[in-house]
């Protein structure tokens, strides 16, 4: 009876152990994930923008000038009595 219990009391004192250090290692480490994590969405954002950027600009260069697109002729007119 004493050997059973005594194993659930060394069970419960590893899992204590091992949430304690669990949380004491995610205070120290999850922020340092979390930075990287938000510097890599940064970088991709960055070169999404600056793909946008270049293609917008190659194709405004690519076009022609539009002209002006000639609705008809300008008559000038006299009134006539």
């Amino acid at each position: 009876m004493q050997e059973a219990s005594f194993y659930g009391l060394k069970t419960l004192f590893y899992l204590l152990l091992f949430y304690y250090l669990f949380r004491f290692l995610a205070k120290i480490f999850l922020p340092i994930l979390a930075k990287k994590v938000v510097e890599k969405a940064e970088e991709q954002f960055r070169q999404q923008n600056q793909n946008h950027q270049q293609n917008t600009s190659h194709s405004n260069q690519n076009d022609k000038p539009k002209e002006a697109h000639k609705v008809g002729e300008y008559i000038d007119f006299e009134e006539v009595d």
